[in-house]
């Protein structure tokens, strides 16, 4: 054979290889996010049900709240341990066990027969959880090249996108033809599926021996997160006594104290603060962290709205905020292209403010508002956020050394976790603000004028990223495109 036909085989072979790569990376994605689906989907559908399941077990339904904080406590407790884990058994293996401690947690809330046992199971689901979203993370970072990375979180972000839009009217379809359990059931063959498909198409990603676990470390970040998050939502709602709510506090500001003098002399810290030195990042966790809280905040005022303060019924309610969701998905599309245009910092400070102001609008619907304007803006609002939050999520890994991702994912998810969570807190409290200052009180006597300041607040907050943004260089991120950009360090 000539050389000519031999430099064509291997050419050939070459370009096989490399679509076989891309085919397998892609499908590497469709993978996790179906699984990041189902978790999202899950956490959204429950609030629905929560009527039915205080019915069930003959309990208040404001009792069954703490079925959505223990999920969220566990969370934010086992988040930190995430990416130890992935880079001491794989993240692969990892991440399967954490769909199969999620799925055995789904069966355990279906056989619930009392409120005890289904916080049990719910505290069980958020401890897989808690290792589905960074361990999902890593394996789409580690196996696409920088200049691909923007179009893989884009997907990988869709399921947060989605999943609070499509979990309240799937729910109800649910609870229509069948019994409550059926909510948590439909996570099994979902997740066997999933599990499969991580199996066929997720390589194997090892790195070096991580060392031994900071055990000690990941205890006083657990206390202080579980204290912050207990003292934030109990504040002006009469949650807990007033000595109930210093005490959290304390316990929260002390555990944060010694977990800092303690990381500091840490070689690898379950939580590496020293991450955040890095800009690209650092910029992630704090502008990014406000628009997260409207994944929070948006989810929790924005059926309220439409039927206690509109009066529409939830079919309806569901159907329309589903526009939500298409929006998101039109950035799908666009993000890539956006970027290359315009670049990461001008993206990010062009939707903080875009976005805030759209996140504002719900609070002045009214029963005279155009259906296609409620549509139009849900829509808007959507694409925006969507666009930001790819954004933001790809420069944040942008500068982060391929040994470091694991542990600045870990960081990532809790910096996340707790900004949703403050998201419904912040939204909670400006809504009972304004019942306290309007006069009626309960759910049932919400008007659509209570919810101009919660609405106000969030969006306001979104706007606010765009100082964290303003400092960025205009070639932040450029690396992500396969160019030579300024790295992220001071």
């Amino acid at each position: 054979m000539s050389s000519s036909s031999e430099d064509i085989v291997e050419a050939a072979e070459a370009q096989i290889e490399a679509a076989q790569s891309v085919w397998g990376a892609r499908m590497a994605i469709v993978a996790v996010a179906s699984a990041l689906f189902m978790q999202s989907i899950d956490s959204t559908a429950l609030s629905t049900a929560l009527p039915t399941l205080a019915q069930a077990f003959g309990t208040n339904p404001i009792h069954l709240k703490l079925c959505l904080t223990a999920y969220i406590m566990a969370l934010a407790m086992f988040v930190p341990a995430s990416g130890w884990a992935a880079d001491r058994f794989g993240a692969r293996r990892v991440f399967m066990t954490a769909m199969a401690v999620f799925l055995l947690g789904s069966v355990l809330c279906a056989l619930s027969r009392s409120l005890g046992e289904l916080v049990a199971a719910r505290v069980l689901q958020g401890a897989g959880g808690a290792m589905m979203t960074p361990v999902g993370r890593i394996i789409v970072v580690g196996s696409h090249p920088r200049e691909r990375l923007v179009q893989a979180m884009m997907w990988l972000t869709t399921p947060a996108m989605v999943g609070p839009i499509l979990g309240p009217p799937l729910s109800g379809f649910i609870l229509s033809v069948a019994t409550w359990p059926w909510i948590f059931y439909i996570n099994v063959p979902v997740g066997l599926l999933g599990m499969a498909a991580v199996l066929r198409f997720v390589p194997r990603q090892r790195q070096p021996h991580p060392g031994r676990f900071d055990g000690f470390g990941f205890l006083l970040a657990a206390t202080a997160i579980c204290a912050m998050m207990i003292g934030a939502e109990s504040i002006g709602v009469g949650l807990l006594p007033l000595w109930a709510q210093i005490a959290a506090w304390i316990v929260a500001v002390a555990s944060a104290w010694a977990y800092l003098r303690h990381a500091k002399k840490r070689e690898r810290p379950v939580l590496d603060l020293k991450l955040l030195r890095v800009r690209t990042l650092r910029v992630n966790q704090t502008g990014g962290s406000l628009l997260r809280m409207t994944l929070g905040a948006t989810p929790f005022l924005l059926p309220l709205l439409l039927q206690a303060g509109l009066g529409w019924s939830p079919l309806k309610a569901g159907l329309v905020t589903m526009s939500s969701a298409a929006g998101s998905l039109s950035a799908r599309f666009g993000s890539q292209a956006l970027l290359h245009r315009y670049g990461f910092r001008t993206m990010l400070i062009a939707t903080s403010l875009m976005g805030g102001l759209v996140i504002m609008a719900p609070g002045f619907f009214r029963a005279s508002t155009p259906m296609a304007v409620i549509v139009g803006l849900l829509a808007l609002g959507g694409f925006l956020r969507s666009n930001h939050l790819t954004s933001a999520s790809s420069l944040a890994f942008a500068d982060i050394p391929n040994r470091q991702v694991s542990q600045a994912s870990s960081l990532t998810s809790v910096v996340q976790q707790m900004a949703q969570a403050f998201g419904i807190t912040v939204a909670g409290l400006m809504l009972h603000v304004s019942q306290q200052v309007t006069g009626p009180h309960g759910v049932a006597a919400l008007s659509p004028d209570n919810f101009i300041l919660p609405f106000g607040v969030i969006g306001l907050a979104a706007m606010l990223a765009t100082l964290a943004y303003l400092p960025l260089p205009a070639t932040a991120g450029a690396n992500l495109h396969g160019r030579e950009g300024t790295r992220g360090r001071r």
